[in-house]
């Protein structure tokens, strides 16, 4: 099944951008599971992530160990290169970053309520779930009445 996404990711060019990203950003890359390239060691700091998917290329600022001892952040990054499957490559981008704006105003941070990081699982990326989140940003009652 991987197969088709491996050859979606290849078609609509997302997969050599991920390993173009990878290589400006001096990151080791190997074969992963599941026609999954990981790429550990990259040392840019854009974007901003424990690591990020394009294609079928999951980056990682951490160690290639590191990134491949992560077997729930390495589900929810594979399920990101679903996305960029079946949205046919590039237009995930704009569709992304649309969505985690919404997420920042809707919920205070860009994962809560992004349609994209929850179809991928909150919680396999490391992200608080929804009740979580609300609860962290719960602000504290105060007593009008000692004012």
């Amino acid at each position: 099944m991987w197969q088709a996404r491996r050859v979606l990711n290849w078609a609509n060019l997302s997969t050599p951008l991920g390993l173009a990203v990878a290589r400006v950003g001096r990151a080791e890359v190997v074969k992963g599971p599941r026609d999954l390239y990981l790429a550990g060691g990259y040392r840019l700091r854009f974007p901003v992530a424990r690591a990020f998917t394009v294609g079928s290329v999951i980056v990682s600022g951490q160690s290639l160990d590191w990134l491949r001892e992560q077997p729930r952040l390495l589900r929810h990054e594979e399920r990101h290169s679903w996305q960029w499957a079946a949205l046919g490559g590039l237009p995930f981008l704009p569709l992304y970053v649309v969505a985690m704006a919404y997420s920042q105003l809707r919920a205070g941070d860009r994962a809560t309520a992004n349609v994209f990081e929850m179809l991928a699982g909150l919680e396999d990326g490391g992200y608080p779930g929804p009740a979580e989140a609300r609860r962290v940003r719960r602000r504290p009652v105060t007593d009008r009445a000692a004012t």
